[in-house]
Formats: C-alpha cells, structure tokens, sequence
C-alpha cells in the first residue's frame, strides 16, 4: 500500500485524510496540532510534528490548505525531506498567479505537480463525493494513476482539464463566480421577500422542481431560514475567494460586477461579525 501525506487537516482536509485510509497508508501535518490529533483517534492516521517528517518517504503528498502562501509555505518547510518524483496533488483553491509559482516550485524539486481544486465543501467531503477538476501530466510514469487512485477515493467525479498545471485553478474560479452569485442571490432574494411582507419559504416553495432549483439552492435557502449557519465554507474564506476570482477577471480583461458587488457584501458580513460562519450569512449583510 502506498503512503499519503495530508499536509492540512481544516474542513475539508481531515475528511479527505479520513476519505484515503481505504486506499492508502495516510500521515497528516496540520499547523494546528490539536486539529490533526483529533483524526489519530479515529484510527488508521498517523500525525506527525512536521510538515517535513509527514512527507519524508510518502509516494504522495496532498496539501488542502487555506490559500496559496500557506500551501508554499508548508511545502517549503516539507522540501528537505521531499524525494524527486514524489507526486504533489494540489487540492486548495489559489487562484492563477499562485498556482503558477507552486508549479515552479514543483519543478526546482522534480515534483510530479498535479493542480487538483475541489468543487464542493464540508459535506461533500464528509462524504467522499467531491467533484475534482484536475490538470498534469498523463500517463501512469507522471504520476496519474496514483494521482487519480486519490481522486477516486475523495470524490464522486474527475474532470481532467488539462495537461497543464494551472488549467484547473482556472475553470475554478470560473466556477467560483457562478457560487458566489448562487449564494447572493439566494441571500437577497430571501431578505427581499421578508421585507416585501410575503414569507421566503414561499420563494423556495415557487423555486422547487422547477429551472431555477438546484441543490446549492436548497441547501443555502434551508440554511437561512433556519437561521443556521454552521459551516460549510465560511464568509472569510469567501472573501479570500471572491478577490482571486477578481485578480484573475482583471488579468483576462473581464469586467466582473456580480464578483465586486457580492466581495462588498461578504465584507459588510465580516465587518458584522459573521467571518467564520457559512457563506449564506451574507443573508445577515443585508
């Protein structure tokens, strides 16, 4: 059995550590400690002190870290104990100017990089049922089957993009755009109804089975009008997100209004208190 390094252990790294005991010998590094050991007593997971010693021998190392300096970061501190053709699956979202120096750095240690950002959040990763949007090298001497052995057991779907890194982190942020303007409009649209004097859950009840449903949809609507927010991605890392979907429309030429509007909401929300609670808490902002 091969052996993989977590390095990072949040919301959605420790179900994913959990997610590849099936598959793998799994060692796991947070920066906080107390998080990781939490995993350990589950069973089958080895913590390690170090991102370096997690890394030192594993034929493959996954970093699910908050945002591309921390993801260097970890990998800088791993570097002295990282073996040439050790293959690197990248799952945090980093947007396109910090992926493309992750990719350098890969390359200057003879990293076999794959750019693997996830779509979907707590839930989906509790339960092994991520959508992964991946791009590197083909064929098995690259890495890609022990790259795509991870994928298979964290996720329901693969959508290989390209042969080249970066490509995923991409489409993400493409993606991202379209959950960001879910989540608003949601948000609003419910505050707009409440305000009009006419009960939200009418809106969801229209909604339901019809063109405009969707899971996300569902699942964000529940949240705010149970006044739950518990969390699956948080308001703070939705601003994270929001400025790298910006960064990376300013870099292509596009103008992206929903994206600047809805970056001024998240902000109102955090300025409010709501950072750590789930993105429908732009609801709250209102």
């Amino acid at each position: 059995m091969k052996t993989v390094a977590v390095l990072g252990t949040g919301i959605i790294g420790a179900p994913v550590a959990r997610n590849l005991r099936e598959a793998f010998a799994v060692r796991v590094w947070n920066r906080t400690r107390t998080k990781a050991d939490a995993l350990a007593a589950s069973g089958g997971i080895e913590v390690y002190e170090s991102a370096a010693d997690a890394v030192a021998g594993a034929d493959v190392v996954v970093t699910v870290l908050k945002d591309g300096p921390a993801v260097l970061e970890a990998m800088t501190a791993a570097a002295p104990r990282l073996a040439p053709g050790t293959v690197w699956v990248q799952l945090s979202t980093v947007g396109v100017t910090a992926v493309e120096e992750l990719a350098r750095f890969a390359g200057r240690h003879g990293l076999v990089f794959y750019d693997a950002p996830v779509q979907g959040t707590r839930q989906p990763a509790e339960n092994g049922t991520l959508v992964i949007l991946a791009s590197g090298p083909e064929g098995p001497e690259g890495g890609r089957d022990d790259a795509q052995q991870v994928f298979d057991a964290i996720g329901s779907r693969t959508v290989w993009v390209s042969t080249e890194a970066g490509a995923a982190s991409r489409l993400k942020l493409a993606l991202n755009s379209l959950v960001l303007a879910l989540t608003h409009g949601t948000a609003e649209s419910l505050s707009l109804a409440r305000a009009l004097g006419v009960d939200p859950r009418l809106v969801v009840d229209v909604v339901t089975g019809g063109p405009l449903d969707s899971g996300f949809f569902q699942a964000k609507a529940a949240a705010i009008l149970a006044g739950d927010y518990t969390t699956a991605f948080s308001v703070d890392n939705s601003v994270k997100g929001t400025r790298l979907v910006l960064e990376a429309a300013q870099q292509a030429g596009v103008t992206a209004d929903t994206a600047a509007a809805g970056l001024k909401r998240f902000q109102r929300a955090v300025d409010q208190g709501h950072g750590a609670k789930d993105m429908a808490a732009s609801h709250l902002a209102g």
